[in-house]
């Protein structure tokens, strides 16, 4: 009788229990309510979800090109195409050659439509302001330039000499010669004439013979004539020029080497 009670008492509690279970089980995992809860349709319906199969691993990410290689990559285009249209010109061919060829223009107009436009809005980075090029502005340019270079070099006499090497078999001394002559008096410049030949010279008739003079001065060769600049600071040699030099490209020669940096005038 004891056992038989105990059974009975324990039953309903078993089976509360196992109820309480399924509903849990059903709630977590139903998808629909009236479906999968009132209708018990479980096992027609798929009330727990089933789990979606894991993705795959995802690939690697190709970088994306750079600015560099997608320009060459429409350059290797174009060419290829170009060869196409050469090799086998048929009107398929040579049209897909055109057609790619005025693409690349019409972006080549829209940088330099855009590159004007920031120079103009922009004055920090127009070297056009520096040295104009259009005629009315490049006419002021040169003539401030002139006065700067005139005043300069009439001041160089007082640290620059010149030596000026020629030979009296040289046809072109003979036209070097005056022009230099004029250069050096207008601006008080003093001139060293050397002959290489032992020869005088008209336009310098104060000329001494080579002695080895242009061989200690670091002045390689005999090519007259020969135009040097010499620093009487620094006992610095700077050769200006060899050959025929008119006035204008003496004066502009000397002031560079001696007034201006490198790479400001260019």
């Amino acid at each position: 009788m004891l056992l038989l009670t105990v059974a009975s008492i324990a039953t309903p509690s078993l089976a509360q229990e196992a109820q309480d279970r399924d509903e849990s089980v059903e709630a977590t995992g139903r998808g629909d309510d009236f479906y999968c809860g009132q209708r018990k349709l479980g096992q027609w319906f798929y009330c727990t979800k089933p789990k979606q199969e894991e993705t795959a691993k995802a690939q690697p990410l190709i970088p994306e090109k750079s600015a560099a290689e997608r320009l060459a990559a429409i350059t290797h285009q174009l060419d290829e195409l170009k060869a196409k249209a050469i090799l086998d010109p048929s009107e398929e061919n040579v049209i897909a050659y055109v057609r790619f060829q005025r693409e690349q223009l019409d972006r080549a107009s829209t940088f330099s439509d855009t590159w004007q436009r920031a120079l103009w809005q922009n004055p920090d980075i127009d070297y056009t302001l520096q040295r104009p090029v259009n005629t009315v502005a490049k006419r002021a340019w040169l003539d401030n330039r002139k006065a700067d270079r005139d005043q300069v070099l009439t001041s160089l006499s007082q640290r620059y000499g010149l030596f000026y090497f020629y030979a009296q078999s040289c046809g072109a001394c003979e036209v070097f010669a005056p022009i230099l002559r004029s250069v050096a008096d207008s601006h008080r410049m003093a001139v060293m004439a050397v002959s290489m030949d032992g020869g005088p010279s008209r336009d310098f008739p104060n000329y001494v013979v080579d002695s080895g003079q242009r061989a200690r001065m670091g002045i390689s060769g005999n090519e007259t004539p020969a135009l040097v600049l010499f620093d009487t600071a620094t006992k610095r040699t700077i050769p200006v020029g060899y050959g025929i030099l008119s006035a204008d490209e003496i004066m502009d020669r000397i002031f560079m080497l001696t007034n201006t940096k490198v790479g400001s005038d260019y």
